[in-house]
């Protein structure tokens, strides 16, 4: 007996694009006013840890300098 089917291949590419595309309507996006608030919190969290950072090699750089000056007699 033949087999006879009504379904084409489809293919992967297209596929993946359709599905792609079913899922990006089920997302939620944020507001503009959102994406502004979340921008300026991840901006203001990489300021403070810059700033943190900064200080914490301001800090080990010194005593390092210090230590190696009290070491080697400079």
């Amino acid at each position: 007996m033949k087999k006879t089917t009504s379904e084409k291949p489809t293919n992967p590419v297209a596929r993946y694009l359709r599905e792609t595309r079913g899922e990006l309507r089920k997302v939620t996006w944020p507001t503009r006013e959102e994406s502004g608030r979340l921008t300026a919190i991840v901006l203001a969290v990489t300021l403070a840890f810059a700033i943190f950072l900064w200080i914490f090699d301001y800090i080990f750089s010194n005593s390092f300098r210090l230590m190696l000056g009290q070491l080697l007699g400079f």
